[in-house]
């Protein structure tokens, strides 16, 4: 063996053990004396490290102080528990063992299938691609809902946001994408969901079918902030291994809503100051740092979906305002709708792909462009039409609307277990509009 190395080897050996001291615990920050020399993003651990001590994680210093975010319970944590520094961030195992499996919001399995065959470790806080190394979204993604594909058609390596308020049916939309996407690979970060929801989720919206090509993340809500932080990061860095190996990844993430309240939580226990509806300036700077590192590369590609819950259907509240500007388009699920049976309750008017003009032929844009006006001069005389008040003939535009309304309606609504390929729900919709207008559709 070269005796330089040897030599080499020593130098950076440190004979000493390092460590802080706990000096008090407030709230959802603990607060230590030392240990030195640790970073922001830095893994630490509380008590005896050969044991399955409690992790935590550096989010800021005040002072001469360490303040630490749990990554677990503090009972039993006390004032001179021992802080050890690991100096490393959080690395997880990721291979293709991952798929069909369902892991916490650190990377570890909570299926009870054993653990992950790991190919690789990887920090979950990479940098986002280069811009001049991403390729265009030129390629259409099937996603398998008729609304999407033929109004609102999505590319891949895009990041669309899903917005609705709760209950309007976002995590029945997903288990569609899931099972009938064109995609070699899900994977889904569930966070801030209640333990019910999730279950739910995976049984019944995402299914078998659905599983066997997927990865769960799932960071329930009444897990420490951090950890639920921790999901969306996670399921980024596992989608961006699988594009890595030349795979295109569909990313869901339910919701970016509660990601935005976890920073949040640790913003303002780190005492950061409130802004906009309580959000502290960290949450702004995080969404461009988590939604960026999705797209397409010279290898594969990441095509994200993120809910964001509206509260109230204020489709102008802080985290919606701000995840619109970043993302390529936005579905939006309308209430309105749901509680007619519409389903998925897809608002088309007002649901937009920044990229749709990239991804399809020149007849689909200029068909799904013709039917938005259509519905869009049916809606502007709706309430004449139901009360009888509108003329046949007094506008060209909803006289042609009227006999479309029927057609349009049933290409729209879709039962969650029907499934087609793209090129068939685009000839469907150009079927439509190739259709003579029915004579029938007159107002008496």
């Amino acid at each position: 063996m070269n005796s330089q190395y040897l030599l080499n080897t020593i130098d950076q050996t440190d004979p000493l053990t390092h460590y802080g001291k706990v000096s008090q615990i407030v709230g959802l920050i603990i607060e230590s004396v030392g240990p030195a020399d640790v970073a922001i993003g830095e893994l630490c651990v509380l008590g005896d490290p050969q044991s399955d001590a409690l992790r935590a994680e550096v989010v800021g210093f005040r002072g001469n102080r360490v303040l630490l975010m749990p990554l677990g319970e503090v009972e039993g944590i006390r004032p001179g528990t021992h802080v050890f520094p690991t100096r490393m961030p959080l690395y997880i195992p990721v291979g293709h063992s991952l798929q069909g499996r369902i892991l916490d919001g650190l990377g570890q399995p909570i299926d009870g299938a054993g653990q992950i065959h790991a190919e690789d470790r990887r920090n979950i806080h990479s940098s986002p691609p280069d811009p001049l190394s991403r390729r265009r979204v030129q390629e259409s993604l099937g996603t398998g809902v008729r609304a999407l594909d033929g109004m609102v058609s999505c590319g891949k390596g895009q990041r669309m946001g899903i917005f609705a308020g709760s209950g309007v049916g976002k995590s029945t939309l997903l288990g569609m994408i899931a099972r009938h996407s064109d995609a070699d690979v899900n994977v889904i970060s569930l966070v801030g969901e209640r333990g019910k929801e999730v279950l739910d989720f995976i049984e019944d919206n995402l299914g078998p079918e659905g599983l066997r090509r997927s990865v769960v993340i799932v960071a329930t809500s009444d897990q420490p902030a951090l950890i639920r932080l921790k999901a969306a990061f996670v399921a980024t860095t596992i989608a961006e291994y699988f594009r890595d190996q030349g795979k295109d990844v569909v990313l869901m993430m339910d919701s970016l809503t509660r990601v935005a309240m976890a920073q949040r939580e640790i913003g303002l226990a780190a005492g950061e100051p409130p802004t906009t509806r309580g959000y502290t300036p960290s949450v702004f700077a995080l969404l461009p740092r988590l939604l960026e590192r999705v797209g397409m590369t010279k290898n594969g590609s990441i095509t994200g979906l993120y809910t964001v819950l509206v509260e109230g259907d204020d489709m102008d509240e802080p985290i919606a305002d701000a995840s619109r500007a970043i993302l390529d388009g936005h579905l939006v699920l309308s209430r309105r709708l749901a509680s007619r049976g519409h389903y998925p309750p897809v608002d088309v008017m007002e649901s937009i792909s920044r990229v749709m003009k990239d991804v399809v032929t020149p007849a689909h844009w200029e068909a799904a462009m013709e039917i938005k006006a259509m519905m869009a001069a049916y809606n502007e005389a709706e309430d004449l039409i139901n009360i009888g008040a509108y003329a046949q003939g007094s506008n060209p535009q909803i006289d042609r609307a009227l006999g479309f309304v029927e057609p349009i309606g049933a290409f729209l609504r879709q039962r969650a277990e029907e499934g087609e390929g793209f090129d068939k729900h685009v000839q469907r919709l150009m079927g439509i509009m190739a259709a003579e207008v029915p004579a029938e559709a007159q107002i008496e």
